[in-house]
């Protein structure tokens, strides 16, 4: 099991940031407002999702997990308060949240599946949040020029959704989840994930005006399509969850581990585990 701590930021959000808050980058700043916009309804989701798993399991196989789910909990949880703060900020700027209207609906029409559905769901979705993290750790230049609070408040995200990338994965096994329909619902969430976060970055940048400069692409193929660009460079990490043998564990998160810590002074402890 994974030891996991729920800290607290250090940063002011409460004061407002440039549109193009990301090195003045309308792609990068249009693209990392969409995630964070798919944020606080996605990290309930996940919440709500391993915390019923969790209650559904035996007694005497749920006390392995109680721990570990209690620090997931507090992480996401923390996460969603910063990024709500963030995306008020977005609101007041005229951009409008479609992605967290579509994920709502979806939810509604979903809630009667068995909660396994949602933990593969949710799995799903946490490896995708991992390999981004850990792309993000080894890439600086996809925060190059950020404003130094929101660069923090991208890392220390990154950081602990790496740490925490095997608790969905590990309840949806404790409760039967077999890799079948493991491996079915994974290729749905790949669809509906990027499709959602296209669309949101594309409204966005019509929102800004910017979606039909050519520099608004360049800066996309070199995010995304670059030989190491977040899509591109991502495709093993991306096929690896299909292995019957995967578990998340296998991947790297030395590069989050070594940000927690020596950038301990961004943020406090207020959890711990056990």
């Amino acid at each position: 099991m994974t030891d996991l701590v729920v800290r607290r930021l250090l940063i002011d959000l409460e004061t407002p940031f440039a549109r193009h808050w990301n090195g003045g980058d309308a792609f990068r700043s249009a693209f990392f407002n969409a995630l964070s916009m798919s944020f606080p309804l996605g990290e309930q989701y996940f919440m709500d999702s391993v915390r019923n798993g969790l209650k559904s399991l035996p007694e005497a196989e749920r006390a392995p997990y109680v721990a570990e789910v209690q620090g997931f909990v507090g992480q996401e949880a923390t996460h969603r308060r910063i990024h709500t703060l963030f995306n008020g900020h977005l609101l007041k700027q005229g951009y409008v949240n479609q992605i967290e209207q579509r994920a709502q609906a979806r939810m509604r029409a979903n809630a009667h599946l068995d909660l396994r559905n949602h933990l593969a769901a949710t799995a799903a979705t946490e490896h995708f949040t991992a390999i981004f993290a850990d792309w993000m750790m080894r890439h600086p230049e996809a925060l190059e020029g950020a404003e130094p609070r929101l660069k923090t408040l991208w890392l220390w995200h990154s950081a602990e959704e790496s740490e925490h990338r095997n608790t969905a994965f590990d309840i949806y096994q404790a409760t039967g989840g077999n890799q079948v329909w493991r491996v079915r619902i994974f290729r749905a969430m790949t669809v509906i994930f990027l499709s959602d976060l296209l669309r949101q970055t594309v409204r966005n940048l019509w929102r800004d005006g910017c979606l039909f400069k050519p520099s608004t692409w360049r800066s996309a193929g070199r995010l995304l399509f670059a030989r190491d660009g977040l899509i591109r460079g991502n495709v093993a990490l991306w096929r690896d969850y299909e292995r019957p043998d995967f578990h998340p564990s296998q991947h790297d998160a030395s590069h989050s581990q070594q940000w927690l810590r020596e950038n301990s002074a961004q943020f406090s402890v207020v959890g711990q585990p056990g």
